[in-house]
């Protein structure tokens, strides 16, 4: 049966009182409390060694403390006159609590503990008192570690199973429920990207799991499936704003899974999809109904084009030479064709948003300098006739390609020469 004497005596109660807590702080004057020996030595073990030190009626017991935590103090010794219950229910902050707790450890008070544990256990932290429970809890032993449980890191099965089902939902083809639109996607995908900055040790394990791998694999092809399904309604001559607005959206999400895959090692899965797709993407870019429009949505293709060649240019992904050749002569012509023409707007239009900036154009220029110097020399001559014979050498400028070229093929020249004499002397001699 729980002992009442809580009830029976109020916390500074002068007339009933037979121990006086004097509170001394480094500021002001000390303080006394009025308190009752049977409770002190019920909830307090502390307080109970000091009681027989002191056993006369009338004791005094000197507590010190600082300014910073003298509140607590007094909160203290107030809970000290609470049940159970009530005692749950006066907490009325996380820091209070933490203080509390911090004291009721040092003076083995275990109902105020496990209260204060119940209690920061199971309501929400803003940041800065979650800061405050990391510093301070850590301390304070095995028997304050439950309320740590929500920040502590979980084993390798749970996080996977957290990354495939963001991966999931950030990849979904399915129309995100009212009201919330697109938000829960973009959300999903950011949660990604967090997770793939992290440094948690196990991240890497994650990504190299074969099922994680198997559901990024399918999330860029169910992106990809969205993207050829919005490119044909800008086709349809229906509602143009809406149909870019949706085209957009797609290319954002594949913007977005060019990145995470670069980051799990799955880059050469967008470069093969992205080359596969080259043709349609230019071919509905190029029709005649979308011919003068649109060139934010060009600017975006070019953009996201430009990952697929810095990946293939600088070998971080690894394909054949054909298919080396096949995204260059897709993609030169259009590149050449599109920024003349953002140039042109964006000097008529103050302002205009939607021209190649110079950091976008370098990086281009030098991939595709970079691309075609590594291709074989004959593909290489097709490619630098075809931009010798257009009317836009000036973007991109392939000349230091070209320099390389000929004096490769000049340097090839010279070694079948002296190949051919030292065969011919052979000859002679035998």
């Amino acid at each position: 049966m729980e002992n009442t004497s809580s009830v029976c005596f109020g916390f500074n109660d002068i007339n009933t009182s037979d121990v006086t807590v004097r509170l001394r702080n480094n500021v002001g004057k000390p303080e006394l409390f009025y308190a009752h020996s049977s409770i002190l030595r019920e909830k307090s073990k502390y307080f109970a060694d000091k009681l027989l030190e002191v056993p006369n009626c009338g004791a005094l017991i000197d507590i010190h403390c600082l300014d910073y935590d003298y509140e607590h103090h007094v909160d203290l010794l107030k809970s000290l006159y609470l049940c159970k219950d009530s005692l749950l229910e006066s907490w009325n902050s996380v820091h209070s609590a933490v203080g509390v707790l911090q004291l009721a450890t040092e003076f083995n008070c275990q109902e105020i503990i496990e209260s204060c544990i119940h209690y920061l256990e199971a309501v929400p932290w803003e940041d800065k008192e979650e800061d405050l429970i990391l510093k301070v809890v850590p301390k304070l032993g095995p028997v304050a570690m439950p309320i740590l449980a929500r920040v502590q890191p979980v084993d390798l099965s749970a996080t996977k199973n957290v990354f495939i089902s963001a991966i999931r939902f950030a990849t979904s083809i399915a129309s995100p429920s009212p009201p919330f639109g697109d938000e829960l996607r973009t959300s999903a995908q950011e949660q990604v990207e967090y997770m793939l900055g992290d440094d948690d040790e196990e991240i890497p394990l994650v990504i190299a799991d074969e099922e994680v791998k198997s559901e990024s694999k399918k999330g860029l092809v169910n992106i990809f499936s969205l993207f050829d399904k919005d490119l044909s309604g800008l086709l349809l001559q229906t509602d143009d704003e809406s149909a870019e607005k949706s085209v957009m959206q797609s290319l954002s999400d594949l913007s977005w899974i060019c990145n995470i895959l670069s980051k799990m090692n799955l880059m050469k899965e967008f470069v093969d999809q992205w080359i596969d797709f080259s043709s349609r993407v230019i071919g509905v870019m190029e029709d005649k109904l979308l011919k003068s429009s649109m060139w934010g949505l060009k600017l975006k293709i070019i953009e996201i084009n430009w990952k697929v060649l810095d990946a293939v240019s600088y070998g971080n992904v690894i394909i054949p030479p054909a298919r080396r050749v096949e995204l260059v002569k897709t993609w030169l012509p259009y590149i050449r064709n599109t920024k003349p023409i953002l140039d042109s707007i964006g000097n008529e239009e103050t302002g205009y948003p939607y021209k190649m900036d110079d950091d976008l154009c370098q990086n281009i220029e030098g991939a595709i300098v970079a691309l075609l110097s590594a291709l074989p020399s004959n593909d290489q001559a097709d490619i630098l006739a075809d931009w010798m014979n257009g009317e836009q050498l000036k973007y991109p400028d392939l000349s230091e390609a070209f320099e390389i070229w000929c004096y490769r093929t000049k340097s090839a020249k010279r070694r079948l020469v002296e190949g051919l004499d030292r065969v011919g002397k052979a000859t002679v001699s035998l």
